[in-house]
């Protein structure tokens, strides 16, 4: 590949790489910075092995993937690995995004609705407790969960 290519494509992604390593660094943006010019150095030494130039997006996309992990390994403190070793495994690893489309539906309904739902079915709060916490009537918090529920079945059902 040659480099005048390479800086084509590195400026045609460049926005998105960015944005993504920005997403994956939680918003420390001289993290991200950092990550992605060693990204594109690698991605330079290496330009030889990418054999489609069509694929470039997603190759400096591992690449910078990549690098993250390898940058978080880093900084990682091995000193208390004897506390680890006692610790039981928890959930999946993909365990977060098992319940997206629910909190993207929660997202949809009005706040009071979701409120009562939240506290109702994931806190386990009554319905007089949830009263309290809202500061408005019990029946005003069951229509809220009834309405709550109708609405995430009708958006889940989409």
């Amino acid at each position: 590949m040659e480099r005048q290519q390479f800086i084509s494509l590195v400026e045609g992604s460049q926005k998105a790489f960015r944005r993504f390593l920005a997403a994956l660094c939680c918003g420390d943006l001289q993290l991200a910075d950092d990550i992605a010019q060693e990204s594109y150095l690698k991605a330079f030494v290496s330009c030889g092995s990418l054999k489609n130039p069509d694929r470039f997006k997603s190759w400096i996309f591992r690449i910078g993937y990549t690098t993250f992990i390898d940058c978080k390994r880093s900084q990682c403190s091995y000193s208390d690995y004897k506390a680890a070793e006692d610790m039981e495994a928890g959930e999946k690893a993909d365990a977060p995004f098992e319940y997206q489309a629910l909190y993207a539906a929660l997202d949809k309904i009005p706040a009071k609705e979701r409120t009562s739902i939240l506290l109702f079915y994931m806190e386990g709060y009554s319905i007089k407790e949830i009263a309290e916490i809202e500061e408005t009537s019990q029946e005003a918090v069951k229509q809220h969960l009834s309405r709550g529920r109708s609405h995430l079945r009708g958006i889940l059902s989409n």
